[in-house]
C-alpha cells in the first residue's frame, strides 16, 4: 500500500510537469539590415521629345506591412524647344493591404525647368501630394517588382508650367532586401 500511495504522490506531482507545452522559441529581431530595402526605377524615351530618368530608392520595413522609403531622381528632356533638367525626391509609406496588394501614399518635391518665350529656360518648383494602390510580383525571397498608380491631389490643370500633363502618375520599379 505504501508503495502504491507513492507511486500516486509522485504520478500528481510529476503530472503537471508532463501537462505544460514548452514554450514556442522566441522569434529573433530582425537588424536593422534585413529591414531595409533598395530598389528604384529608370525611365526613358525617344522620339519627339526624348528623356532619360533615373530614380533610386531605400526604404526600411517599419512593422512586417508598413514600409517607408525615400526616393530621390533626375530628369533630363529634350525637345525641340531645348533641353530641361528636372530633380527632386518623394517620401512614401505603404501598407500592406491583402497578400501582394498595398496602398500608398507620396509627398513629392519637384524642380523642374521649363522653356521660356525667346529663349532659354527657368525654374519652378512643385510640391505633390499623392495616394493609390499598388500590386507587388515577388522576384524571390528577398526580391519584388512593384507597380502603382497614385493621384496627385495637388494637380492644377489649368498651369501651363505644371511638371506633369496628368494628375495620374504611374510607376514601375524593383526592390531588393539588402
Amino acid at each position: 500500500m505504501k508503495k502504491l500511495a507513492f507511486a500516486a504522490l509522485v504520478l500528481v506531482l510529476a503530472f503537471p510537469a508532463f501537462a505544460q507545452t514548452p514554450e514556442p522559441p522566441a522569434k529573433p529581431k530582425s537588424s536593422i539590415k534585413d529591414r531595409l530595402f533598395f530598389g528604384g526605377g529608370v525611365g526613358a524615351s525617344f522620339g519627339t521629345v526624348d528623356y532619360v530618368e533615373i530614380a533610386p530608392m531605400l526604404g526600411f520595413r517599419v512593422v512586417p506591412r508598413v514600409d517607408l522609403g525615400l526616393q530621390p531622381f533626375y530628369r533630363w528632356t529634350s525637345s525641340s524647344s531645348g533641353s530641361t533638367n528636372d530633380y527632386g525626391a518623394r517620401v512614401f509609406a505603404r501598407v500592406r493591404i491583402v497578400s501582394s496588394f498595398f496602398g500608398e501614399a507620396d509627398y513629392q518635391y519637384t524642380s523642374y525647368e521649363y522653356p521660356i518665350y525667346g529663349g532659354g529656360t527657368t525654374r519652378s518648383t512643385h510640391n505633390a501630394f499623392l495616394a493609390g494602390a499598388g500590386y507587388t510580383v515577388s522576384l524571390g525571397h528577398s526580391a519584388g517588382l512593384y507597380f502603382s498608380a497614385l493621384y496627385d491631389f495637388t494637380y492644377q490643370g489649368n498651369d501651363p508650367y505644371r511638371p506633369y500633363d496628368s494628375p495620374v502618375q504611374l510607376q514601375v520599379g524593383v526592390a531588393v532586401g539588402f
